[in-house]
């Protein structure tokens, strides 16, 4: 079966390359395409375990002069697109395939699920209430790791939709020539584009990239899911969705992400709302005209022919003109807000139901007069877009570190001859702040006039009030929470609300602790019990709470298995403190694409939570490329909606088993050695940073414009102060992936050598959080290569501590690989993961290349960076398109 799946999958693969080799031949001459196709045969060679082809390889290097290898590097970099591109396209032709197969498995999760709940006796009525609460909210978030250009993802989307066309049964061979003419046209088009950003986007632009993928996909992927879901729960239920529902809605940090990045200011904040809301209100005229186009009925109800006021031949079409004028002056209104210009904001919509209840008019109309096929149809798809994007299109989500509220706050409390509340102790801060949270009067007048208040008037502070200014402004559906990043004590959530009081914000935010050291993890149920208990926020919340569990500085801190076992507790008592307090709690997850940032496919993830964590509301970013991979095809976002939602369902209604004493007593132990494995060499090994700036690519990281946001938290930091997506990016693109495994391999060796394998089969089988954390070592491990690692460093340093380090490293990657096989009981990693282990294969000819290739590019710029002094060396471009490449054959990047 899998070789049949995978038959079309080569095809398409060996279809793209092809193409790519005739634009080569054409574009770049025979003889590049020839020393390519070289290449390739010696990677091949290389990757089957001939040493001889990976020497010449190496020699044929070593000979090349610095304008010859940027071609080789954008030319094998495009393979990997490719194979993306082909993967992702077999992913919908696989979902397609199964519906002309009435014998095979649904594709769909909720399929399997709903009958999973029927045996399991889950009720009718317990399902549909559940599925009618959903909350799950998907937060898109521009982090630095997405590296293809948006011209070239339009020019792979086009591509992709080729495949789709060539798949049909009746094409005329014209209209299939027609086809490849076209695919031959993007990858030409694509091989012409520069790979590379010339400028840093700006978070205006990421905003935009954000609103991109919902008018491409999600537009339409939406209403088609919860389609899908009503006839699903109809079938199990015996009744339809109501028409309000909607389990899955989107916000974002695009624009509103403050954290340090320094780009984000108030006006940035403000124009990403306006340009939100200009999206929702053009993709609404777009709908609104085809559907009175459409609504040319005669028939209506009575409280159609009242709304109308009079009679109408078209009375569908007549009564939505007005809803059509408004959408219009709210477009006109917000573009000439955008271009800084007043305008006439009589007609503006300003709430959702302004929108909806026009159309849910429309709806009863229809159904009154026995028309469900006209109401069921464009109509309803049009309600449900409006239940699910509101009319700011993504809510937006304000975020910043806790440290800068402490700021604001002390200046206010200095100004106020108080002292400064930055020393206080922790209860003093919560008495101060609980006291004028309860206060009818302002802190502060609303103009200064004592400029010798230094401290007030400090830059950083008069943002933080500003942005305070600009969420009062806002009409409240457009934003979603206020995140507080390295959050810390119980007066780190309350300073945002005397913050946001002082601003005159008639309906706060609801502000949301991050936790996300080892430390604060462990004392997050402890801050959130002290809140709980003040009986001033206890009426402040109404009985619901939201709190963010940090993946990426927690894993930085302490290593992937420590970090991993840390949240699980924090969510453990998370759960158990607001249950005390009856409070309704839902988790935030700060996922990244990679395992050491909580990756993990979704369903496995979710479900792998504490039981009662997930308790029908989740809350999960996505971050970076992950976006694009999991929402930037249509079949692919309607699969990864429909995951998410069976992941959410299942883990509320069939929760995974507490873990038993000893498993925890287990987990304990090894996450002990494992922090302290990882803490001695990542903090404590005097040699340790420089290797990571001397073998790994982590310095000219900084070249590529990824993102808006700086690399580091400060620029004179060390590793301490770098941010976790490049911390991760570098391991990655040298393939030594340190992040993930180092100290988790240690402690599992420790326990095996004890004695307890029985006691890890156990957990490995019974415990779904052991589980996915055990899955997910072996996937970053069977990405490893210490050989590749190795070269980079046999290239890049004569320092023999350095090497002795690197030694030491590798070694203990391969003991990590051994530890994993001995507790699988396994002879090679990804025994039961053909579709990976394939995947891996196949790129392998191609990443080897770019590795070889981009170590020699690291050593050439840095000589010349030493010799010459230059600001931009010859081989800056290479190096850039190397290390994009790598990123696209690995794809969970940071």
């Amino acid at each position: 079966m899998i070789q049949q799946i995978d038959a079309p999958l080569r095809e398409d693969v060996r279809l793209l390359g092809n193409l790519l080799g005739e634009t080569l031949k054409l574009h770049a001459g025979q003889d590049l395409f020839n020393q390519i196709e070289q290449i390739r045969a010696l990677a091949k060679g290389a990757r089957d375990g001939q040493k001889e082809a990976e020497k010449q390889l190496e020699e044929l290097f070593s000979t090349l002069k610095d304008e010859e290898i940027l071609p080789l590097t954008r030319a094998f970099s495009h393979f990997l697109n490719f194979a993306n591109i082909a993967e992702q396209y077999h992913l919908v032709r696989s979902r397609r395939q199964h519906e002309f197969d009435e014998n095979a498995p649904s594709p769909n999760p909720l399929d399997h699920l709903f009958q999973k709940f029927k045996q399991k006796d889950i009720s009718a009525d317990a399902l549909y209430q559940q599925v009618c609460e959903l909350k799950i909210e998907l937060v898109l978030t521009a982090h630095p790791t997405e590296v293809s250009r948006r011209t070239l993802i339009q020019k792979y989307d086009g591509i992709n939709q080729c495949l789709s066309r060539l798949d049909q049964q009746k094409l005329t061979p014209h209209e299939r020539q027609s086809v490849l003419d076209e695919m031959k046209q993007l990858i030409c088009s694509a091989w012409q584009t520069d790979e590379i950003r010339q400028h840093r986007p700006t978070p205006i632009d990421e905003a935009k990239w954000g609103f991109t993928t919902i008018e491409q996909t999600l537009w339409n992927a939406v209403p088609k899911f919860i389609h899908e879901l009503d006839q699903l729960v109809l079938e199990h239920c015996g009744r339809p969705l109501p028409l309000e529902v909607a389990p899955i809605r989107f916000a974002s940090w695009m624009g509103g992400d403050r954290d340090g990045n320094p780009n984000v200011t108030h006006q940035v904040t403000q124009e990403v709302l306006w340009l939100s809301r200009w999206q929702a209100a053009d993709l609404y005229v777009r709908d609104i005209e085809a559907l009175r186009w459409e609504l040319s009925i005669q028939n209506c109800s009575e409280e159609m022919s009242e709304a109308l006021g009079y009679t109408h031949p078209e009375p569908y079409r007549e009564y939505l003109r007005q809803t059509r004028e408004r959408l219009r002056a709210t477009r006109h209104w917000l573009a000439q807000k955008l271009q800084g210009q007043d305008a006439d904001a009589s007609l503006v919509i300003h709430s959702k139901d302004e929108l909806l209840q026009p159309l849910l008019l429309c709806y009863r109309s229809l159904m009154a007069c026995n028309l469900p096929e006209i109401a069921n149809g464009r109509l309803l798809d049009f309600i449900r877009r409006v239940n699910c994007f509101g009319i700011e299109l993504l809510k937006l989500d304000v975020r910043q570190e806790s440290g800068r509220h402490r700021q604001a706050i002390s200046a206010i409390t200095e100004y106020l001859g108080l002292g400064n509340f930055d020393t206080w102790t922790e209860q003093a801060r919560q008495n101060f702040l609980l006291q004028e949270l309860q206060s009818k009067r302002p802190l502060l007048p609303k103009h200064f006039n004592e400029p010798a208040q230094s401290l007030i008037l400090h830059p950083d502070v008069q943002e933080v009030f500003a942005t305070m200014q600009t969420l009062a402004e806002q009409p409240s559906e457009s934003l979603g929470a206020y995140i507080i990043s390295m959050a810390e004590y119980p007066s780190d959530v309350l300073a945002v609300l005397l913050l946001q009081k002082e601003a005159g914000i008639q309906r706060p935010l609801r502000v949301v602790p991050l936790f996300e050291t080892l430390k604060d993890l462990d004392g997050a149920a402890a801050t959130m019990a002290t809140l709980f208990n003040m009986h001033w926020y206890r009426q402040h919340i109404q009985g619901k709470h939201e709190v963010m569990i940090g993946y990426s500085d927690s894993a930085k801190d302490a290593g992937f298995m420590s970090a991993n076992w840390a949240q699980y507790r924090a969510q453990e008592e998370l759960t158990a403190v607001a249950r005390q307090h009856a409070v309704q709690l839902t988790l935030f997850h700060g996922r990244g694409g990679s395992i050491s940032r909580g990756g993990a496919p979704t369903q496995q993830a979710l479900f792998s939570q504490p039981p009662g964590s997930i308790s029908g509301a989740i809350r999960v970013t996505e971050q970076g490329e992950m976006i694009r991979f999991k929402f930037g095809v249509e079949g692919i976002a309607l699969q990864n909606l429909e995951i998410y939602t069976a992941a959410t369902l299942e883990a509320t209604l069939l929760p995974p088993p507490e873990p038993k004493a000893e498993w925890r007593e287990l987990m304990h132990c090894m996450t002990d050695l494992s922090v302290q494995v990882y803490r001695q060499t990542v903090r404590e090994n005097p040699h340790f940073v420089q290797y990571l700036r001397t073998v790994t690519p982590e310095l000219e990281l900084q070249m590529l414009p990824l993102g808006s946001r700086p690399a580091k938290r400060k620029v004179s930091g060390g590793i301490e102060s770098l941010r976790a997506i490049p911390w991760v990016f570098a391991w990655t693109q040298i393939r030594l992936m340190l992040p993930a495994w180092l100290g988790t391999g240690a402690a599992l060796n420790q326990v095996l050598d004890q004695g307890q394998k029985e006691l890890l089969d156990e957990m490995l089988q019974q415990w779904p959080y052991f589980q996915t954390l055990i899955d997910m070592l072996e996937m970053v491990l069977s990405k490893a290569d210490a050989h590749v690692a190795l070269y980079y460093e046999a290239h890049l340093t004569d320092d023999p501590e350095l090497k002795a380090l690197g030694q030491e490293l590798r070694q203990r990657l391969q003991d990590a690989v051994q530890t994993l096989l001995a507790l699988k009981g396994e002879s090679k990693l990804l025994s039961h993961n053909e579709v990976l282990d394939q995947s891996m294969r196949v790129r392998k000819p191609y990443l080897l290349p770019l590795h070889l290739l981009q170590a020699k590019l690291m050593k050439r710029r840095r000589i010349y960076l030493a010799e010459q002094q230059l600001e931009h060396t010859p081989v800056d471009h290479a190096l850039m398109v190397s290390i994009a490449g790598i990123a696209a054959g690995l794809r969970n990047t940071g």
